[in-house]
């Protein structure tokens, strides 16, 4: 059975196990989203309307899906997990019709699931509507919800829990998780491919007890990246840009035999975009403006040093929407060895 037409046929009977509500909330005064169009252009079915999955699609400085690379947000905030969207009746109707298919005709599957799926199409085509309100094709969309592709194993992934509601044209859907160029930032947030933080040391490879090593970071190695997120479905048309900028490096000697430079282990970018000073001739005995001084050896070991970039998030949307997301780290470490020698000449 395909993982993603299997879970979504879970979520419809997880759904419909809980008697979760039909109808859509409180309506928001700022809807639609943006300048674009909600619904006003007849949609036909597209080839994966079958699934439960986003049609947000991205660009820019993507990772790869499922990568573990992600940025990690300072302090408790987390890109959603899921959202709502809008489908055309015929798309909508193609998902529950095939859903509904693949089900009863799975050899082996389970008669709850098969009685909890026949129920799911029979609200929509038989009982509370009519064909998937095919008569209204022109007149509205179906909202459905879908899971952020990255956070499906996430239990907030299941927190959009209302069953497909029909939605007219130019109507605000009347749930808070209703896709919206700030969600789609959000998304985009997660989905960001931040360049690896390994430092330039000097010494290069081995480094000396208590010894100044510096560390820098050329502005060609890193810069601001971005990722926009796009959703053109059922007339619905916004999409948002988020933009990552490097602020500053934490340096963590792997060791508590060391001292950072400076104190905080926290360097900070300079105006022209880079961090720290590279080390040159006749620097010798000045103490570096990013740097790493260990007090002992590591013997036949290497120590992992750690270096994460703090980034600074914002984000501009359809509409002129546009504001600040949570700064976001991201690092890796590298070994360094050092020697057992109290000086050397350079």
């Amino acid at each position: 059975m395909h993982a993603v037409a299997a879970r979504s046929r879970f979520l419809v009977v997880g759904l419909l196990s809980g008697a979760l509500a039909l109808a859509p909330g409180t309506a928001f005064a700022d809807w639609p989203p943006s300048a674009g169009t909600q619904g006003n252009t007849k949609q036909t079915a597209s080839s994966d309307a079958g699934t439960l999955v986003s049609r947000v699609t991205y660009s820019g400085s993507v990772r790869s899906s499922g990568s573990k690379s992600a940025i990690q947000p300072v302090g408790n905030w987390t890109p959603p997990a899921c959202w709502y969207e809008p489908r055309s009746v015929a798309e909508f109707k193609k998902y529950v019709e095939t859903m509904y298919k693949e089900t009863i005709n799975t050899p082996g599957q389970a008669n709850y699931a098969k009685a909890a799926v026949g129920e799911f199409r029979a609200i929509y085509k038989d009982e509370k509507y009519k064909d998937y309100n095919g008569d209204k094709a022109d007149e509205g969309n179906w909202w459905v919800a879908v899971q952020n592709p990255d956070r499906v194993d996430d239990p907030a992934s299941w927190e959009c829990s209302k069953l497909p509601f029909w939605v007219a044209n130019n109507d605000d859907p009347g749930v808070d998780q209703a896709v919206t160029p700030k969600i789609l930032a959000e998304a985009a947030y997660n989905a960001i491919k931040l360049p690896e933080t390994e430092v330039t040391l000097a010494p290069e490879d081995v480094t000396k007890v208590n010894l100044p090593t510096w560390a820098w970071l050329d502005k060609a190695q890193f810069k601001e990246v971005t990722v926009t997120a796009s959703l053109n479905v059922a007339g619905l048309n916004i999409q948002a840009t988020t933009r990552a900028r490097p602020v500053s490096l934490k340096l963590e000697p792997g060791t508590s035999d060391a001292e950072t430079y400076p104190a905080s282990g926290e360097c900070k970018i300079n105006g022209n975009d880079s961090i720290g000073e590279p080390y040159a001739k006749g620097k010798a005995d000045e103490t570096p403006p990013c740097g790493i001084k260990y007090l002992r050896s590591s013997g036949d070991g290497t120590y992992k040093l750690k270096a994460t970039i703090t980034w600074e998030i914002d984000w501009t949307g359809t509409g002129g929407a546009g504001g600040d997301l949570p700064d976001g780290t991201f690092g890796t470490t590298q070994d360094v060895t050092v020697q057992e020698i109290q000086s050397v000449n350079r």
